[in-house]
């Protein structure tokens, strides 16, 4: 038997499965692709995580494409994060090509050009979805995490959740939170001391001052109502095919923070909200991270250490995480120890830097004696990728460097007239695009604080009236009791008691 012989037995039995899988391209052995050799990703363990990586303009964004719209051909939705703004396209056919036609007859795979169903969400004021989440549906916990906050800062969010529950004040908002923490020391200083102990205007400054931080970076658009229900994530339409629901962050590549809140949330409200699957045999929901480093550059300890602690746990709901990024050193270590498919494109070797990189990502990978990875690594052309899944039982596929498959859907994006068209006829649109600023802390606490005013006014202008009218009642009493009764002054008068003393002489000579 031949070496290429050797090479298709290899990755055929190793691709054996008993379920539904995505096949996503064929093997390669000596820069040649082996028809037939079937690289084969089963649905059972696309809840394990993955990672597609490499250089700028080696593939990731169709390998990501191909892998979206496999899924939602077999009824998973998928979440999309487009940072770059180019995988509006799923939503139509791909107009198809020669070289698309050569590529698949050497994979060894039908072509059929198809458009997909298609959700546009967005987190700013692009045309789209809007996605918000309440204050209160963050919780004092991670909007801690999210703040980075100290212990002590912590504690002081903590007791604000409390109070607002205790005295029915919504927190939709990030004004509400502002005004809530401004009344703890100021108007509602005595009944937070009494009820909570003394609270420091030094922490409730620098708590203000990172909310101001977060609202620069546009959170005051995502927080807020119509709060996002994440089970919309999970709509199949007519023709069994799950939803694309492509988020649009082009204008938000240089604000990390609030896409890390972002995702933080929406990953922990799917976490606390979708049930427990169990070994169900496919993924409830796949989500796609693009430029996954703009998560974890600016995060904090404490929210790296969120973020690790649902990746973990996430999959039990039928979750599956893909982070999208060209190395996949921009992933950290207890992160990439979580992910059980990797589709590594080209790396490119410029530094020393960047072939110590290139040794370390090819540690990830199995030993196999068709390939030296780290030649490989550099080696791979356009659309072509190092290639380790999970078979069924959870171990390693063979390696393969693959030539992936081409995308059924259309290249490029959507045009203003094509989106517009999109948005006119989506459900969700008239759903969530509705601003609602209903009665809140913010405007319960400045009812309150109006109230307390008027009446410590009421209170100021009685107390008044009550001394101004004691003043008089004393002055009156005053002016009665020093003015002498007639009588008194006559019998007390020098001229009668004269006349009485001469009387009395006249009688006593008798």
């Amino acid at each position: 038997m031949s070496r290429t012989d050797d090479f298709l037995k290899h990755i055929t039995e190793g691709n054996i499965t008993k379920g539904d899988f995505i096949p996503i391209g064929a093997a390669m052995l000596d820069g040649q692709t082996i028809t037939g050799a079937h690289v084969k990703i089963p649905l059972k363990t696309l809840n394990r995580h993955g990672l597609i990586a490499g250089a700028t303009g080696t593939g990731k964004t169709k390998s990501l494409q191909v892998l979206a719209e496999n899924l939602s051909e077999r009824g998973i939705p998928v979440l999309l994060m487009d940072i770059k703004g180019d995988l509006s396209g799923l939503a139509k056919p791909s107009p198809g090509h020669v070289k698309i036609d050569e590529r698949m007859a050497q994979i060894g795979l039908p072509f059929e050009a198809k458009g997909f169903p298609v959700e546009m969400l967005t987190l700013s004021e692009q045309n789209g979805v809007r996605l918000r989440a309440t204050v209160s549906e963050f919780g004092p916990v991670l909007l801690s995490r999210i703040l980075d906050l100290n212990d002590t800062q912590a504690g002081i969010v903590a007791v604000i959740f409390q109070y607002c529950d205790n005295n029915k004040l919504p927190l939709l908002d990030l004004k509400d939170f502002k005004k809530i923490l401004q009344y703890a020391t100021d108007e509602g200083k005595d009944e937070f001391i009494e009820a909570y102990g003394r609270i420091s205007t030094a922490s409730t400054g620098a708590i203000l001052r990172k909310i101001v931080e977060l609202e620069q970076q546009g959170a005051d658009l995502f927080f807020g109502e119509t709060s996002f229900d994440v089970q919309d994530l999970l709509r199949i339409d007519e023709n069994g095919q799950g939803y694309i629901n492509i988020i649009r962050l082009t204008d938000i590549q240089d604000r990390p923070k609030l896409f890390s809140t972002f995702m933080l949330s929406l990953l922990a409200e799917i976490y606390s909200t979708f049930p427990e699957q169990g070994d169900s045999g496919r993924p409830e929901l796949v989500i796609f991270i693009d430029e996954a480093h703009l998560i974890f550059d600016e995060a904090s300890k404490a929210l790296l250490n969120q973020i690790e602690s649902i990746v973990k746990l996430i999959r039990s709901k039928g979750v599956g995480l893909y982070f999208v990024t060209q190395n996949p050193t921009d992933v950290p270590e207890e992160v990439l120890s979580q992910l059980g498919l990797k589709i590594q494109h080209a790396l490119r070797a410029f530094t020393a830097k960047d072939r110590k990189a290139i040794k370390l990502t090819a540690q990830n990978y199995p030993d196999s004696e068709y390939y030296n990875t780290e030649d490989v690594l550099t080696s791979l052309g356009t659309g072509e990728a190092l290639v380790s899944a999970l078979d069924e039982k959870g171990r390693p596929t063979p390696l393969a460097a693959t030539m992936m498959r081409a995308p059924m859907s259309r290249m490029d994006i959507l045009t203003d007239d094509e989106l517009k068209e999109l948005l006119s006829t989506s459900k969700m649109v008239k759903k969530y695009n509705e601003t609602i600023d209903r009665e809140s802390a913010y405007e319960l606490l400045n009812e309150k604080i109006a109230k307390a005013e008027a009446d410590e006014a009421k209170e100021k202008a009685k107390k008044e009236q009550e001394a101004l009218k004691k003043a008089k009642t004393s002055s009156s009493t005053r002016r009665r009791s020093t003015a002498m009764n007639p009588v008194v002054k006559v019998l007390t008068s020098a001229t009668f008691i004269r006349s009485v003393f001469s009387i009395l002489t006249k009688i006593m000579k008798k």
